[in-house]
Formats: C-alpha cells, structure tokens, sequence
C-alpha cells in the first residue's frame, strides 16, 4: 500500500519561501513519477501538476517555472518542492501524487495530468498574503 504525508505549509508573506515535503512508503520515488498538485480556494484540484519529477528529470507549470523547484531524496524516499517568491495566488492545499507505474525512464514517461497518478496524499495548507 502507498501511502504519501505532506508536510512543511504555512502561512507567508508575497515574496517569501516555504519548501514541502512529501514522505512516501510503499514504493521507491526513484521507482515512480511524483508530482505536487494544488487546489485553489474555492475551485477543484488543478489537472496538471504544478511540478513533478521523474529519472528522465523535472517538469514545471508555466505559473510556478523559475520560481518552484522539485526534488527528491532517494534515501529518504521523499519528495520536496521549493517554493520561492511566493505570490497570493500560491494559496492553495498542495498535495503530492505518485504515478508507481511509471519511472521516467525504461521506456516509460512522466505525464502531469491528474489521472496518471495513483496514490495520493492529504494535502497541506499554503496560505500567502499580500
């Protein structure tokens, strides 16, 4: 069974930084593709995973490219995203996914849709204010 904890939100001013970390037992992040999705205030889970990284490497939303950065630790088997000149309309839940079916690499790909990604996390809260 995977199983995924968020952890690291809070609250910020605009231009601060906050880093998440996801921890992830039942499968390996250098096995899978993880991704960090967000859901804004009053909206769904956005489709596409502002951020996601696999072993052919990272990918970004065009909303968070320069400013967010996705790592892992494969000793600790967690995921990271840094998070810097944080803007208001960073506020949302974010919550890590993992798609364990494939790697980025022996053939497979990474995809930053929703729908690829089979495990999920709770989500923490990221609120930033002007």
């Amino acid at each position: 069974q995977v199983r995924l904890v968020e952890s690291g939100g809070g609250s910020v001013q605009a231009g601060e930084s906050l880093t998440l970390s996801c921890t992830i037992s039942g499968v390996k992040v250098d096995s899978a593709c993880m991704g960090w999705f967000r859901q804004t205030p009053g909206n769904k889970r956005e489709e596409f995973a502002v951020a996601m990284i696999g072993n052919a490497g990272t990918e970004y939303d065009d909303s968070v490219k320069d400013r967010f950065s996705v790592s892992r630790d494969n000793a600790k088997n967690a995921v990271y995203l840094q998070m810097n000149s944080l803007k208001p309309e960073d506020t949302a839940i974010y919550s890590c996914a993992a798609d364990s079916r494939r790697t980025g690499s022996d053939g497979t790909m990474c995809y930053r849709r929703d729908f690829m990604f089979q495990s999920w996390g709770q989500g923490t809260q990221v609120t930033v204010s002007s």
